[in-house]
């Protein structure tokens, strides 16, 4: 325990001044910490258990707006979704399934739309809320449905949605990307 709070302690020093991750791995045979050193964000993977003595813990997923804003491909969306003032909602319990547009989709949008919506909180929440489903639902359970109803409240049908990537796990649901912005119908 004393080593675990002594390297705990050391990756904390090094980190603030910028020499290491502040996380750290730890040896599943000695049941200490190690500082993982990284030159980089982009280089440290982060363990996903960690041993605090004898015991071993999982570390949580993050949710569905952490794991957007780490992505790095979701900026417009997470700025929409901020000033719809969807943040609480979405990083909630949940579940929920999100079909996430990528920053190159709102690109797609007419000059001045992304703008224009960010403007116009109502329809810009009837948009968003149209990229959402309650519940989680993989893959495989989207391609076996022909509609989803949405948050917003109508349905998405399945054969319009042309999914990019899918089954981003995330601790309240689930992500699948999509190259183009939902818009409903009515």
């Amino acid at each position: 325990m004393k080593k675990t709070l002594i390297a705990l302690a050391t990756a904390s020093t090094l980190a603030a001044a910028g020499a290491v991750s502040a996380q750290c791995s730890f040896h599943e045979s000695m049941g200490y910490a190690k500082p993982a050193v990284a030159t980089d964000a982009r280089s440290y993977q982060q363990p996903r258990f960690v041993r605090v003595g004898s015991y071993q813990k999982q570390m949580a997923k993050p949710d569905i707006v952490d794991t957007a804003v780490a992505a790095g491909s979701f900026n417009t969306l997470v700025q929409a979704v901020q000033a719809a003032g969807l943040v609480d909602t979405l990083k909630g319990d949940g579940p929920y399934t999100v079909f996430a547009p990528t920053d190159e989709a709102f690109a797609k949008l007419p000059p001045g739309t992304v703008e224009a919506l960010l403007n116009d909180k109502e329809k810009l929440t009837k948009i968003l809320t149209y990229h959402v489903v309650p519940g989680k639902l993989d893959a495989k359970a989207v391609t076996g449905m022909s509609k989803l109803a949405t948050v917003e409240g109508s349905e998405l049908p399945v054969s319009s949605i042309s999914i990019a990537s899918t089954d981003i796990m995330t601790s309240n649901g689930i992500i699948h990307v999509v190259d183009e912005v939902l818009i409903p119908a009515s």
